[in-house]
């Protein structure tokens, strides 16, 4: 992956960061994701969206959200094209890394029920589903 940089992003990433969601990312049973919210975590956390980047094109993002007491993994998304290639694994290595260095020792991973794909890859970094417990939602 050594034509694949990591950086976070910053407020210029915005539609691009919006257009990989749309191009790579399962979007069921989620909120809608805006510009102003995404613009809202890069000025509140400018460390917690990291993407990959492949010359000029993002390829791949993460959110590595810590709220000062636990980190959650959101948002892992990677191109089509770019699938299998390790890109994940980056991005995800990367943002645990940013969480050892916050001090925190565990982190989580929101993972739809019906998105096989994405439990394979979650798997083969180390993930696993805990049965003790479900995300419950409110709609605000």
């Amino acid at each position: 992956m050594a034509d694949v940089t990591l950086r976070t992003a910053d407020a210029a990433d915005v539609p691009a960061v919006l257009d990989l969601w749309r191009r790579a990312a399962e979007d069921a049973h989620r909120p809608v994701d805006t510009a102003a919210a995404v613009h809202r975590l890069v000025a509140r956390d400018p460390d917690a969206l990291i993407l990959a980047v492949r010359g000029p094109a993002l390829v791949g993002s993460v959110v590595a959200g810590f709220d000062g007491w636990r980190c959650h993994l959101y948002r892992l998304a990677v191109v089509p094209e770019c699938r299998g290639q390790g890109v994940g694994r980056l991005l995800v290595e990367a943002a645990e890394e940013r969480f050892r260095q916050l001090g925190t020792g565990r982190v989580d991973a929101m993972v739809l029920d019906d998105n096989a794909l994405a439990h394979r890859a979650w798997r083969a970094l180390g993930y696993q589903p805990q049965a003790e417990w479900s995300r419950w939602v409110k709609p605000l």
